[in-house]
């Protein structure tokens, strides 16, 4: 690891489809911050995403549709040393560039993310985020929607995100864990609440369990990602 990553460049990779109704707030969220770098990488946007991140000075690129493709992609592009990989439903915290450099400098440590918050009052997304964050810090298994961030280095090491349809956060998280320990910020992320309002929080979490199990279980990930996707937009 760089000698010098108490000032080392951050490459904020966001990948995005569709999301000129959350990108300009997620860009925001980054500007306050010193010496970074944002990728917005597009997988054919139809609704102003591009023209709303090039309006605010943002680099944009192209990709195929495929979190996990479209995050390599913009790893392959960025020229930090640290890579933060932000959802265009994410919201960072102040300050959230001090405290990656200041984690990734502690012995050990090969990659991190932060608690996460969820922007709406229901009760039942308060035991979510409970949950999710006991799971991080007991596991050190915090998923995509954390802001995951890690050194370049450490990220070219593990060979990137695997390029699978879906769990591909949760497939890096299990190589770096075999590579040092994964810090958690207290300070949270705040995400967006549409994934549970849509469906539901009960059966959103419940579907999220079946797919970890099984993932586990060596169900294959296309297989998983059709029956979720039919799940999670099937009507109610």
């Amino acid at each position: 690891m760089s000698q010098n990553i108490g000032a080392a460049k951050i490459s904020i990779i966001i990948p995005a489809i569709n999301e000129a109704g959350n990108i300009k707030e997620a860009i925001a969220t980054t500007q306050q911050s010193i010496n970074i770098e944002v990728i917005l990488v597009d997988a054919g946007s139809k609704d102003g995403t591009v023209e709303i991140a090039q309006s605010l000075g943002v680099k944009v690129i192209s990709s195929s549709l495929g979190r996990a493709v479209q995050m390599n992609a913009g790893a392959l592009a960025a020229s930090g040393e640290i890579l933060l990989f932000l959802h265009a439903d994410t919201r960072l915290p102040t300050g959230f560039d001090e405290m990656i450099r200041t984690a990734l400098q502690q012995p050990g440590i090969v990659a991190g993310a932060f608690n996460l918050r969820i922007d709406a009052s229901l009760l039942s997304l308060r035991w979510v985020e409970w949950g999710v964050n006991m799971r991080s810090h007991i596991y050190q298994m915090p998923y995509g929607d954390q802001a995951i961030f890690l050194t370049k280095a450490v990220f070219q090491q593990i060979g990137g995100f695997p390029e699978l349809p879906i769990m591909e956060d949760f497939e890096l998280m299990r190589r770096l864990k075999r590579t040092g320990r994964i810090v958690i910020i207290l300070t949270p992320v705040v995400t967006s609440a549409r994934r549970w309002l849509q469906k539901g929080v009960f059966k959103t979490t419940l579907l999220n369990q079946i797919v970890i199990i099984a993932y586990l279980l060596g169900v294959s990930p296309k297989r998983i990602c059709r029956w979720y996707r039919r799940e999670k937009f099937k009507r109610v």
